[in-house]
């Protein structure tokens, strides 16, 4: 079987256009701390003169919550935050869609790669419980690496060996991972037959031609093993830019999970202002920004972007 990916590297070989996107999973409306990632993607793209697509990852369907699609993209549309149809990768099965890439539309390509790792004997069945690994030390040891299980009704781990351990993050320089994470043969499919988020989200950019990945830093652990992906498949990776998180209190970010509350879509240029100002924009230099309208304060966002303005800290309390 041929690499997967043969059409989409050529792609990016040839590529010179900015590639960005914003992904949300539809597990709760948009709050402030998502509503700053948007924003800091949509403006690098924007200020590169690139692209900027809005993908749903709705992969994991337990954590779904009915109509959070919807109310995800109104609240972007309301925030002046208008994403660009790509018609190689636009799904335009379901208008509720709106021409975004959707995951739970792809599970036959994800799998189509699974089974190229299949045939080329980099995957493995697994076992072993949550419990088991947290009693082994909490990073899995490989147990079950050479025991050749039936796929069938097991997690499927990847087998890394040749780890990413290191990468250089547009903001925050030199990130290194603990080796014993950024080499632990993770999950790629789990025991309920859900495809796991650190394929689907390789496979998702490279079908999309992304070249920079703009997202929290909460995620920031997590780009070693996604990197270490990209190795596996032969596929240049694109750039990571890695934003401050919105934080409660130290280590309590905003999130659905933690119940934030949702923007105001009614009345979107106050915490617009307010993710502008949080992202470093120079927001109080310029007292007259709020008798504009939104698409005004979006231009001169556009103009005033510079990353080197963004916080140093992983984390702002607000």
């Amino acid at each position: 079987m041929h690499s997967p990916f043969l059409a989409q590297q050529q792609f990016l070989d040839n590529n010179t256009q900015y590639r960005g996107r914003f992904a949300p999973s539809p597990s709760g409306p948009l709050h402030f701390g998502s509503l700053v990632a948007a924003l800091g993607s949509y403006l690098q793209a924007k200020s590169n003169n690139g692209l900027w697509f809005v993908r749903i990852e709705d992969i994991d369907k337990p954590r779904e919550q009915d109509g959070a699609r919807e109310r995800i993209l109104e609240g972007l549309n309301a925030f002046g935050l208008n994403w660009d149809i790509d018609q190689n990768t636009a799904e335009p099965k379901h208008a509720s869609y709106q021409h975004c890439l959707v995951q739970s539309e792809r599970i036959e390509r994800y799998q189509q790669v699974l089974d190229y790792l299949i045939e080329q004997n980099l995957v493995y069945a697994c076992q072993c419980t949550r419990k088991q690994i947290k009693a082994s030390g909490g990073i899995y040891q490989g147990t079950c690496s050479h025991k050749h299980l039936d796929f069938a009704h097991q997690a499927i781990r990847i087998h890394l060996s040749d780890a990413t351990l290191a990468f250089q993050d547009v903001h925050f320089g030199d990130v290194n991972s603990p080796a014993n994470f950024a080499t632990e043969d993770f999950i790629i499919k789990r025991r309920d037959q859900l495809f796991a988020y650190q394929l689907v989200v390789v496979v998702d950019d490279i079908d999309q031609g992304i070249n920079q990945v703009v997202r929290g830093a909460d995620i920031l652990e997590l780009t070693t093993r996604q990197l270490s992906l990209y190795k596996l498949f032969d596929v240049s990776p694109p750039s990571y830019l890695h934003l401050p998180l919105a934080v409660t209190k130290p280590g309590f970010k905003l999130s659905k999970q933690n119940h934030a509350v949702a923007i105001n879509i009614k009345e979107p240029k106050t915490e617009l202002l307010q993710a502008l100002t949080f992202l470093g924009l120079p927001v109080e230099a310029s007292p007259d920004l709020g008798s504009g309208t939104i698409e005004q304060i979006l231009q001169w966002a556009i103009t005033h972007w510079n990353v080197s303005n963004l916080g140093r800290k992983t984390e702002i309390i607000i």
